[in-house]
C-alpha cells in the first residue's frame, strides 16, 4: 500500500509540473539552449565527416549530417531541427564540395547532393519532431488521466459532504498551485471550505461567485463574467443548476487556470460533482431510514395505545356509568372523572387515527367522505350528524376498509373489553349509521353484514 501510495504520488508530481504549463508539452524550441545543442551536434557531425574524407573521400560522409538533425528533432523540437538541417546543409557545402571552403558550387552532381540533403535533413527533421510531439502529447494526456483518476480514488474515500468539498479544494489547489475555496448557497454564497482559515473575500469576489452560481459559468479573473475579481470561480454542477463554485487565485496575480487547463479542470469537476451527489443521496437515504425507523416505533407505540389503553379507557367508562345508574358515588365526583376520561378517549382515537406519516386527507366511499382527522362524514357535500359511537364503528371500518372486521373486534375497540359479547351494541349502531349514510337502509351497498362474523366497508372509492 505504502508503495502504491508514494508510487501515485511521484506521478501526481510529474504530471503536476506538466499542467502547470498546460497540455502542451515543454519543449527546448523556445528557449536558446536548443539552437545551441542542434548547432554543436552539427559541429560534431562536422569532425567526424572531416576525419572520414580524410580516409574515405567525400561521397562518404553526406549520410552522417542526418543523426544530428534527427537527434536535435528528437530532443529539441522543430525549429531547432531546421537549423540543424541548413547548418549542415552549409557546412557540407562549405568543407565538402569543390572550390572547398567556400559556398560556391562547381559541379551539378554536388548541387544535386546538396539539395538532396538539404530535402532529406528537412523532411526527417519534420517527421522525427512530429513523432516526438504526438509522444509528448499521450504522456500529457496519459498523466493528465492519471490525475482525474487519483482525484477520483481519493473522493470515493469521502463519505459525507463536507468531507468530499474539503478534498476537492485541497487537490485542485495543489494540482494547479493556488489558493482555493469552495462556497455554496445560490442566492447569498458562503465560504465553506478554504485552504487557508485566514481567506477571505471582498465583495467582487462573492458577486463574481453569485455570477457563477447564476449562470452555470466561469467568472472572474481572466473571465467576461464580473472580471474584477481576483478570484477565478468554476462552477460545480451535477445536475441542471450549479451545487457550489470553486474559486482559485495564485498570489502572483496569474489567471489561476490558463485556457488550454480548462479541459482538465472541467473534467476534475465532474469527477468533484458527481462526489457531492453521491454524498448527499447517501445523506438523504440515511435521514429517510432514520424517519422509516422512527416511524416504525412511532406506528408501535400508537397500536399499543390503540390495543391496551383505550380497551381500559372503555372499561373506565363503563365502570363510570355503572356508578351513576347505581347512585351510591358522589354524582359531581363521577360527572368530572367521566369528562375527563371522555377527553382522554378522544386525544387517544384522534391520535390513533391520524398515526405517523398516515395521510389525513380525506377517505372516500363513494358519495361518503370521511375525514378522521377532524372527525366529519360528509354526504354528497352535506355534513352528516353522528353519534360518538356511530363515528367510532365507521372510522374503525373506513380505516380497515375491504377487510372484514369481527363483532367482538368491533365492539372492543369502540365499547371495550368488557362489552365485547353485547353484539346488539354493534347492530343498533350499524342500524342508525345505515339510515344516515345509505341510499337505501334496507339495501346497503357501503357497510356490508357478514352472516355470523361481523361487517364490512366497502373498499372501492369513488
Amino acid at each position: 500500500m505504502l508503495d502504491e501510495r508514494s508510487g501515485e504520488a511521484h506521478f501526481t508530481r510529474m504530471d503536476t509540473s506538466l499542467f502547470q504549463r498546460g497540455d502542451r508539452p515543454p519543449a527546448l524550441a523556445s528557449s536558446l539552449a536548443g539552437y545551441v545543442l542542434a548547432l554543436l551536434m552539427v559541429a560534431g557531425a562536422t569532425l567526424l565527416c572531416l576525419l572520414v574524407s580524410s580516409r574515405f573521400g567525400n561521397s562518404a560522409v553526406v549520410m552522417l549530417y542526418l543523426p544530428p538533425v534527427l537527434a536535435a528533432a528528437i530532443y529539441a523540437g522543430l525549429r531547432p531541427a531546421l537549423l540543424a538541417a541548413f547548418a549542415s546543409t552549409l557546412a557540407y557545402n562549405y568543407y565538402f564540395t569543390a572550390p572547398f571552403r567556400t559556398f560556391a558550387i562547381n559541379s551539378p552532381a554536388d548541387v544535386v547532393t546538396v539539395l538532396t540533403l538539404l530535402l532529406v535533413a528537412v523532411v526527417s527533421s519534420q517527421l522525427a519532431a512530429s513523432v516526438r510531439t504526438q509522444a509528448q502529447l499521450a504522456a500529457s494526456h496519459a498523466a493528465r488521466n492519471a490525475t482525474i483518476a487519483g482525484f477520483a480514488r481519493r473522493l470515493l474515500a469521502a463519505t459525507k459532504e463536507q468531507d468530499v468539498a474539503r478534498e476537492t479544494v485541497n487537490e485542485i489547489a495543489r494540482i494547479f498551485a493556488c489558493h482555493a475555496v469552495l462556497l455554496t448557497g445560490a442566492e447569498a454564497p458562503e465560504v465553506t471550505v478554504a485552504t487557508s482559515d485566514g481567506t477571505a473575500l471582498n465583495p467582487s469576489d462573492f458577486a463574481a461567485a453569485a455570477a457563477a452560481f447564476k449562470s452555470g459559468r466561469v467568472s472572474g479573473r481572466g473571465q467576461a463574467l464580473v472580471r474584477e475579481s481576483d478570484w477565478q470561480f468554476h462552477p460545480i454542477t451535477p445536475q441542471g443548476e450549479p451545487i457550489a463554485v470553486i474559486g482559485l487565485a495564485r498570489e502572483d496575480g496569474v489567471q489561476p487556470v490558463a485556457k488550454d487547463q480548462m479541459q482538465l479542470m472541467e473534467s476534475l469537476l465532474d469527477q468533484a460533482a458527481l462526489a457531492l451527489e453521491r454524498a448527499r443521496l447517501d445523506r438523504d437515504a440515511h435521514e429517510a431510514a432514520a424517519l422509516r425507523e422512527l416511524d416504525r416505533l412511532r406506528s408501535a407505540l400508537l397500536v399499543s395505545i390503540g390495543d391496551d389503553v383505550k380497551p381500559r379507557l372503555n372499561a373506565i367508562q363503563s365502570n363510570l356509568r355503572a356508578l351513576r345508574r347505581d347512585g351510591a358515588a358522589n354524582r359531581a365526583i363521577v360527572a368530572e372523572l367521566t369528562e375527563e376520561v371522555t377527553k382522554v378517549d378522544r386525544y387517544i382515537d384522534s391520535l390513533v387515527d391520524l398515526g405517523p406519516g398516515a395521510d389525513q386527507a380525506p377517505l372516500r366511499f363513494g358519495d361518503i367522505s370521511v375525514d378522521l382527522h377532524h372527525r366529519s362524514v360528509l354526504k354528497k357535500g352535506e355534513e352528516v350528524h353522528l353519534t360518538p359511537k356511530e363515528f367510532a364503528v365507521l372510522s374503525e371500518l373506513a380505516k380497515h376498509a375491504g377487510r372484514v372486521l369481527s363483532h367482538r373486534h368491533l365492539l372492543r375497540a369502540v365499547w371495550g373489553p368488557a362489552q365485547q359479547e353485547h353484539i346488539d351494541y354493534l347492530r343498533v349502531a350499524v342500524r342508525s349509521l345505515r339510515q344516515k349514510l345509505e341510499a337505501d337502509p334496507a339495501d346497503p351497498v357501503l357497510i356490508i353484514n357478514e352472516p355470523s362474523v361481523g361487517y364490512r366497508l366497502i373498499s372501492s372509492k369513488a
